[in-house]
């Protein structure tokens, strides 16, 4: 069972079995971590989706029934919800450039309707908080009405209002957070002033999975937030702090439009300025919970509801984990709601250069790994040697340890130990070999090798650098070296695949 389903009730179906889950937008920020959530909790869940090979990858796929369909086809919506117990509404049209209000009321009638004919005992909607009486921005608009047409239909209705969820992955967060690292200095307009309540994604979850046992007779929406008030400023600074970043100075304006915004935030981040500019739009309303009321049906962790800095840290697991694509070194960190998922969107997860580089070689792996295992000290990396000696010496004159620690065994290595600017961090003969830079650097560097044997006795290399950047001046240090990447890294590879020059002794 997941830490964040601890002290829920489960609900049962009435023959007895953990009742049957729809879950809507699986493919979307939430919905792909809430069927993770729900089969831990021991419900079962059926998937509803309009491609069904968009879902393949997530490590879930095998454990859940999935319905291929569109929500505006009747046909299809009441197939998916036949024997449906709980309908996970997670559906929006924010990427919908025009009528997005339009659709997202026809998707929420439709549903509706559908749910009450085939007897679904409650629907579960996450919708926007914002405040009652303020004239609401059309993204709120709609998520506030998608609310009222489920609570209408009919069916038992738990409607949960959340702000900014903190989050890899998530648009909001990943607004925050590319801001945040790439403007050292910001001139911002004035609503980054106006108070939000942040929630964990984590605690998002926890709403969402302890919202389907929630008595029948209760057909409301709630405020969920998490458990501290800040402006969009104090998030920004609070992030950098969390970061490990220089401060930020924020100069807020009384100008600067929406739509000026949007066009800003595009340049800066790799939001979608459609996406972004609907945020945007909604960061004029102070987003703060009414109330807590939530609590009486499913009251907080034993630990509480999860800090801001907390949340960041959590989120930050790919940078501080930048080999996760390989594996992961933070056990207690695996499987949390918090960390990116393979199908998360292109610009979600955080800023992680990657040059890749592969090579196929009639060479046996054998071989291929004494030259892996060889490279640096006085093998030197590659026919471009004399890049890596200049960047060496650059490297000693900012008070670096340079190419000068050399190897300690010409031709072996032992996982830990230091090679030229280099610390081995992992290595798996003759499969694996990562390396850590320790030259000085404005952010986290590694460089690794993969070799995998071909079924005609030959081998595949892998080759691909990862570079995490810290603030401005990291990103500014990926561009400025990137042309030597195309001298040093594809002569490296072919080396380490053909090149019979390095000998390993025996």
């Amino acid at each position: 069972m997941s830490e964040i389903g601890e002290g829920l009730s489960v609900l049962k179906n009435k023959e007895g079995l953990p009742a049957l889950c729809l879950v809507t937008g699986a493919t979307g920020y939430i919905g792909g971590r809430l069927v993770r959530e729900l089969l831990s909790q021991g419900y079962r869940v059926r998937v509803f989706a309009r491609n069904i090979d968009r879902l393949t990858s997530y490590p879930w796929f095998s454990q859940v029934e999935v319905v291929e369909g569109d929500a505006a086809d009747e046909k299809s919506v009441h197939a998916a919800l036949k024997g449906v117990d709980v309908l996970y509404y997670l559906l929006h049209a924010l990427m919908v450039s025009e009528e997005f209000e339009q659709k997202e009321k026809q998707w929420a009638q439709t549903f509706g309707k559908a749910s009450l004919a085939n007897g679904v005992s409650r629907i579960v909607y996450l919708g926007g908080m914002a405040e009652t009486d303020a004239k609401l921005s059309a993204h709120l608009a709609s998520r506030a009405e998608t609310g009222e047409i489920l609570r209408a239909s009919g069916v038992p209705t738990i409607e949960l209002r959340a702000g900014v969820v903190i989050g890899s992955g998530s648009a909001s967060f990943e607004m925050l957070r590319y801001l945040t690292e790439r403007l050292p200095v910001m001139v911002t307009p004035k609503w980054v002033t106006v108070r939000i309540q942040p929630i964990a994604v984590r605690d998002v979850l926890r709403y969402l999975v302890g919202a389907a046992a929630i008595s029948s007779d209760v057909n409301r929406d709630f405020d969920i937030g998490g458990p501290e008030v800040l402006t969009y400023k104090e998030l920004m600074i609070q992030y950098a702090e969390a970061a490990g970043l220089k401060k930020r100075y924020i100069l807020p304006l009384p100008v600067l439009t929406p739509r000026l915004s949007s066009g800003w935030v595009g340049l800066v981040t790799p939001v979608p300025i459609t996406l972004a500019r609907r945020l945007i739009d909604s960061l004029r309303n102070e987003v703060v919970a009414r109330d807590d009321s939530i609590k009486k049906y499913i009251p907080d962790p034993k630990q509480g509801l999860t800090t801001f800095r907390k949340a960041v840290a959590l989120a930050l697991t790919r940078i501080k984990e930048a080999n996760v694509e390989t594996r992961w070194s933070n056990a207690s960190l695996l499987g949390s709601p918090s960390e990116p998922l393979p199908t998360d969107p292109d610009w979600a997860g955080g800023s992680l250069y990657t040059d890749e580089r592969v090579e196929e070689t009639k060479d046996p792996i054998q071989e291929v790994w004494k030259r892996i295992e060889s490279i640096g000290g006085e093998h030197g990396y590659s026919t471009a040697t004399w890049a890596w000696e200049l960047r060496g010496l650059q490297d000693r004159l900012v008070g670096g340890v340079g190419l000068r620690r050399g190897r300690r065994d010409p031709d072996h290595l032992i996982e830990g130990e230091a090679l030229d600017f280099w610390r081995v961090e992992a290595l798996d003969r003759p499969h694996l070999l990562r390396l850590r830079a320790e030259m000085k650097m404005p952010g986290k560097a590694w460089l690794e090798f993969k070799a995998e044997e071909l079924p005609n006795g030959g081998t595949k290399v892998t080759q691909r650098a990862i570079f995490v950047p810290k603030g401005l001046l990291g990103h500014i240090y990926w561009w400025t070296v990137f042309p030597m990447h195309g001298l040093v890294f594809p002569s490296m590879v072919k080396h380490v695949a053909h090149n019979k020059r390095i000998k390993a002794s025996k």
